[in-house]
């Protein structure tokens, strides 16, 4: 992994915020205060899809995707969690991890383009990023 010449793409960091870098990946708080949603972005340079990764940085990879997606069922208590890597807007590989409940405004539909996102207020986004950094601490 070359992590000098890897950067997150604008779009990802303008859209989110950090809470803390696993070993292979970065993890990030979506904008958007109707989910718990988060991003999963491997820290390898040019990579698109998860079959760009080596077999042994992709199993390290979906070991993180694993224990975000334990983490936020402890967290959330969702009803299901969405887990995917789209990358139709944004092609640098980033895997979405989102918690749904019966009660969210797109249940049972996916969440992309449902309307505007609702940006966190600075509280929640303070109290949501505190219990994230503790939780994956």
């Amino acid at each position: 992994m070359d992590a000098v010449t890897f950067e997150i793409d604008a779009q990802l960091k303008q859209t989110s915020y950090p809470i803390i870098s696993l070993p292979v990946c970065d993890l990030r708080l979506v904008d958007d205060q109707r989910w718990p949603w988060l991003l999963i972005i491997p820290r390898v340079p040019h990579s698109i899809e998860l079959i760009d990764l080596s077999p042994e940085l992709r199993s390290t990879v979906w070991q993180e995707i694993d224990h975000v997606a334990r983490v936020m069922r402890d967290q959330f208590s969702p009803h299901k969690l969405n887990i995917a890597a789209l990358g139709n807007q944004v092609r640098q590989l980033h895997i979405h991890s989102i918690a749904r409940f019966l009660e969210d405004a797109a249940w049972p539909n996916p969440v992309w383009g449902v309307g505007d996102s609702e940006p966190y207020d600075s509280t929640l986004l303070n109290t949501r990023l505190g219990t994230l950094r503790e939780a994956f601490a």
